[in-house]
């Protein structure tokens, strides 16, 4: 029987460009998986009820609010993309690769699952300790593929800073959710379809 050797395993750089469509597949789900489990734990560290934190309100006021930050930001996005070079924009391809010949079913279904995982943690745990500001440094700082370029970075910052604002003001993560899934789904699809044009 062979033994095993820490020694022999070396760690290296990969770019996304060497990672093949399941790979890169298993990553983002690996990672998705993780952020809720973390989120999960923090949440009943901090001693919240979770089934009160993804109770759905019983006004709409909620989804008006997720559905408008979503509709500013894709309004913004879209501005920044026709006005700004698109090397300055860059998060290095992971986007693109993601979107670009996925399903439509497949789009939504990476949207919705990105948006109750990155919300539970980070607006359900990570803002509950320590408030909409410093959570939206460390959400800009995990998009780490953005942080070569301001111009993303302060939209990453934006973005997260608006959806930590109408959790407060709607008392339900289910704006945040809705607004980070609406995002990413239009945005998914503008990638999708532009690129088969």
């Amino acid at each position: 029987m062979k033994k095993f050797d820490i020694r022999k395993i070396r760690v290296r750089k990969v770019s996304v460009d060497d990672l093949d469509d399941r790979m890169l597949l298993i990553n983002l789900y690996a990672t998705q998986g993780l952020t809720f489990i973390i989120g999960l734990i923090w949440v009943l560290f901090q001693r919240q009820n979770i089934i009160a934190l993804f109770k759905f309100p019983r006004e709409l006021t909620f989804l008006w609010w997720g559905v408008g930050l979503a509709a500013a930001v894709i309004v913004v996005d879209l501005l920044i993309s026709r006005f700004v070079p698109e090397e300055a924009a860059d998060d290095g391809g992971v986007n693109d690769r993601i979107f670009r010949k996925r399903p439509v079913w497949h789009i939504v279904l990476i949207s919705f699952i990105v948006a109750v995982c990155e919300e539970l943690l980070f607006r359900g745990a990570i803002q509950h300790a320590i408030g909409p500001y410093w959570t939206s440094i460390v959400f800009a700082t995990i998009h780490v593929r953005y942080l070569k370029h301001w111009i993303p970075t302060g939209l990453v910052f934006s973005i997260s800073y608006g959806l930590g604002w109408i959790y407060m003001e709607t008392g339900s993560i289910w704006s945040a959710i809705i607004a980070h899934f609406v995002i990413d789904l239009i945005m998914g699809l503008i990638i999708r379809f532009r690129r088969e044009s």
